[in-house]
């Protein structure tokens, strides 16, 4: 009896060390195309390099040395606020070097690399004009790696991408949600306003590549939040005096209708794709505070976000943001980890008793394939991005779809051209738009009752 009761865990430890063994040979890959891959989510022709820039924001208000229990400082602490932001660029074809991104997970403890296409390193394409600019913002907690495979495949396509690691907002950095909700649209601009800068440097690595008066941002949960209001969305009054908003009324710089808010969004910025952006849900926006936003927005969710919401959250930025043309693409049945996150690193797979939960639930989804997701935003934020930053009117067809990708007709002559029953998702190969939705508002439009 003592045999069998220590033979079973004996067996089961083999087991899972045979298991573990096969799979720390595997790589952490974030450039996967699916051979059901819709059309628009390959990468493009020109090759991608990627590396780190820290900017120093100067002088920005020490959201941390508030103590909301205490009075009001008469003067408010400030800081140097350090921000660590990769690139991505097109760069010369050949390029040598590593191609491996060295990142933490999401327990801030334990480091992976993550192997895309981009060379670390590489010297950028500097004889061919200048590409324009896409800012990518990630959630809270995140970092600048979480939509790495959207970086570089956008790159790939003529795009300078710059991610941003937010401070107080990464894994190793989390700190009071105050501070994420006062500095993500700040960040976003100053990120922004650096890259000018470099761009006329000519001692910088940007010098002449960047057309920053053609830019957009891509921001995912916290990250949307803060696209929102870059976008012109401002916050309620309300939200300001929230017990966990930034202290002493400082979230105001936001606030609808003040003098700091009123100067959005910035002109350089055409566009903006949101990917389950956080606020709506807890009232930090409503109707009235989403007028404010002026630029054409995309927005991405799951329909069973239980982060953001769905019908009372992104859905509703989608039908409240009333004086732009805005879509809304729909991931049937998936969660919050929607379109967004990387696959799961394979040493995410392991429970870790710090978080109380496998790290592996930050980026998968219960219901979708994190990888076929990806693709599917990759394709639509190509569109989106070449219609909005590079004028291709040709993109539109992609946009242009029947609402529910189920009702689609997949229809084709004997020739094989399709016919005019045709009303397949473009891009899609035949019976692979499914469980999505592609909706569309206009300026001026208001969602049907």
């Amino acid at each position: 009896m003592q045999l069998t009761s220590y033979s079973k865990p004996l067996v089961g430890l083999a087991l899972i060390t045979q298991f573990l063994a096969g799979h720390a040979m595997a790589e952490n890959r974030i450039d996967t195309q699916r051979p059901d891959a819709p059309e628009l989510a390959a990468y493009g022709s020109y090759e991608v390099g990627t590396r780190p820039l820290t900017m120093i924001n100067p002088d920005q208000l020490n959201v941390l040395a508030l103590d909301p229990s205490a009075e009001a400082p008469e003067t408010l602490p400030t800081y140097d606020r350090e921000l660590e932001v990769q690139m991505w660029y097109p760069s010369y074809p050949g390029a040598t070097g590593s191609n491996a991104l060295r990142a933490f997970l999401r327990d801030a403890t334990t480091e992976v690399d993550l192997y895309g296409q981009a060379t670390l390193w590489a010297a950028p394409l500097i004889d061919t004009g200048a590409f324009p600019l896409i800012i990518m913002s990630h959630g809270y907690p995140g970092n600048r790696f979480l939509m790495s495979h959207l970086g570089e495949n956008l790159a790939s396509k003529g795009y300078i991408v710059a991610s941003i690691d937010h401070t107080d907002s990464t894994y190793r950095t989390q700190a009071a949600f105050g501070s994420t909700l006062r500095n993500r649209s700040l960040d976003q601009l100053f990120v922004l306003n650096e890259i000018e800068r470099l761009n006329n440097d000519s001692a910088s690595f940007l010098y002449g590549l960047v057309d920053t008066d053609n830019s957009a941002l891509i921001g995912y949960s916290m990250g949307g939040y803060g696209a929102v209001i870059t976008a012109g969305g401002g916050v309620t009054e309300a939200s300001v005096a929230y017990p966990f908003s930034s202290p002493f009324g400082t979230l105001g710089i936001h606030q609808s209708g003040s003098d700091s808010h009123n100067s959005l969004p910035d002109s350089r910025i055409k566009t903006a794709i949101a990917i389950a952006p956080w606020g709506r849900n807890f009232g930090f926006f409503d109707a009235q505070t989403l007028e404010g936003v002026q630029i054409p927005m995309l927005l991405m969710a799951g329909s069973e976000d239980d982060v953001s919401l769905y019908e009372g959250g992104v859905k509703a930025i989608w039908e409240e943001s009333i004086n732009v043309d805005r879509a809304l693409l729909t991931f049937d049945n998936a969660n919050h980890n929607a379109a967004a996150p990387i696959p799961a690193p394979e040493e995410s797979y392991a429970d870790n008793p710090t978080l109380g939960f496998p790290p592996f639930e930050h980026y998968a989804d219960a219901v979708w394939d994190t990888a076929r997701m990806n693709n599917i935003t990759q394709h639509f934020a190509t569109a989106w991005m070449d219609l909005h930053l590079k004028s291709d009117s040709a993109k539109q067809e992609y946009l242009e779809l029947t609402p529910n990708s189920n009702d689609g007709v997949y229809a084709t002559e004997d020739d094989g051209s399709f016919s005019d029953a045709h009303t397949y998702w473009k891009g899609f190969a035949n019976r692979t738009a499914k469980g999505l939705h592609l909706e569309w508002l206009r300026a001026g439009e208001a969602a049907a009752e």
